[in-house]
């Protein structure tokens, strides 16, 4: 069989073992090496050993524990949830000021960390409760806390962003910088959607009830100061660093475990058992996507070294179709495997696949990268394989699980024009990291 065509085969045995339910990473290394095996010999261990130390001594991606770290230390901690209620009762006499008071706070937990997981069930865990408490609508609140939490894959410090950065060859820091405005937009997007809906129909998200409300604003607005300072302490010591070209984003990210660690310790809410878990799930999410990345570097390497990339991309390449159909239908594409698929395999499987299509097209790779984490986020609202779905179903189980596929639908569509935005206007990624 020709090198090149035993790779084509190896790439959609790998998809159909991913879609039955084979581990990835196990899955990847063991397709990797028997391809290589068969078309370079025992060449391939060497390989092996070669890109498992290159990944080693990847210093941006050891800065991954540490946000990862940070992530759940703000998420047991309960520091989020003051300024959650802060900024409910601030907007107490809005129409739907619990959509706003989820999406704001949303948007800040997604700039202190970059864990989907965590920002939907900690939202859920908040919101739910005071929105069917207040008669909000559920579909709509369902669709706020879903789209609210996926934030935290775009907005930086994004995990997804610090593994891409290797894989498309761009520093993580361009990325983080081109992922603000994009995330912003998104966030102001959803905001605007909620209030207007609930202007035109005050039933989805009637104001808080007189006496839910607090009687005075000073308590408000000290809770509020309270409630972000600590977030404030994050982002300086996390994002602000990093964009100000002061840290790299291990450093960065280093810096920002220390002084979340401090804050937790003062806010007197953390426990042994609660660092345990902290400590433990940092552990295991760190090892799987590290493992990940070895694996598929492996699986990358030897695809390349069959030829195999190089077909796809000149076949590609010789459609008569304009580069920027060509970056619609690669979203597209990437937007539809993000139904089954997890962030991680696409990032760093599928973009390499096409990343030599798009630098052949001259679109730039900081605009790419861009709209590739907006449409995986995209894809973490989509039915019916959306993880965010179940995440907020385990905290909020009185809600149905088809009211929360419709509310996120909602949203979806947000998301959507929030791409073609992007399309039409590449300075929303571009404009900050040129600076």
């Amino acid at each position: 069989m020709d090198d090149q065509i035993l790779g084509l085969v190896g790439l959609a045995v790998l998809l159909v073992a991913i879609f039955i339910g084979f581990p990835i990473a196990f899955t990847l290394g063991a397709i990797a090496i028997l391809m290589g095996f068969i078309a370079l010999g025992p060449v391939v261990f060497d390989l092996a050993i070669l890109q498992t130390l290159s990944v080693m001594q990847d210093s941006v991606l050891a800065s991954i524990p540490f946000f990862l770290f940070m992530g759940f230390l703000l998420e047991q901690s309960g520091l989020m949830e003051r300024l959650f209620s802060s900024v409910q009762q601030l907007f107490a006499g809005v129409r739907g000021s619990l959509y706003l008071a989820v999406i704001i706070t949303a948007t800040i937990f997604a700039a202190a960390t970059g864990i989907v997981g965590s920002s939907v069930t900690l939202l859920g865990v908040m919101a739910a409760p005071s929105m069917i408490k207040s008669g909000y609508d559920t579909r709509m609140s369902a669709g706020a806390i879903t789209a609210g939490g996926t934030l935290g894959i775009l907005i930086p410090p994004s995990v997804m962003l610090i593994v891409m950065g290797p894989v498309v060859g761009i520093p993580a820091t361009d990325l983080f910088a081109a992922a603000v405005l994009p995330g912003l937009m998104l966030s102001g997007l959803f905001a605007s959607y909620c209030m207007v809906r609930c202007w035109l129909n005050p039933a989805l998200g009637p104001a808080l009830a007189p006496e839910l409300r607090a009687k005075s604003l000073k308590p408000v607005l000290i809770d509020l100061a309270i409630g972000i300072a600590p977030v404030i302490v994050v982002l300086f010591a996390t994002l602000g660093v990093i964009l100000m070209g002061i840290a790299t984003p291990t450093d960065a990210g280093a810096v920002g475990c220390v002084a979340t660690f401090i804050l937790t310790m003062l806010s007197g809410r953390m426990s042994f058992a609660k660092m345990k878990k902290c400590i433990m799930s940092t552990l295991e999410i760190s090892s799987m996507i590290l493992l990940l990345v070895t694996t598929s570097n492996l699986f990358g390497a030897v695809f390349s070294r069959l030829g195999s990339a190089d077909l796809i991309a000149n076949l590609l390449t010789s459609l008569p179709v304009p580069p920027m159909v060509m970056l619609i239908l690669i979203l597209l594409l990437i937007f539809l495997l993000g139904w089954p698929l997890e962030w991680v395999p696409i990032v760093l499987i599928v973009v390499p696949i096409f990343l030599p299509i798009i630098k052949a097209a001259g679109i730039d790779l900081i605009w790419f990268s861009t709209l590739v984490a907006v449409t995986l986020q995209t894809a973490w609202l989509s039915p019916p394989v959306a993880l965010s779905a179940y995440f907020l179903k385990g905290v909020a189980p009185t809600w149905k699980i088809s009211d929360i596929y419709a509310g996120m639908s909602q949203f979806m569509i947000l998301q959507v024009i929030g791409v073609i935005l992007l399309l039409l206007f590449p300075q929303l990624a571009t404009w900050l990291p040129s600076l």
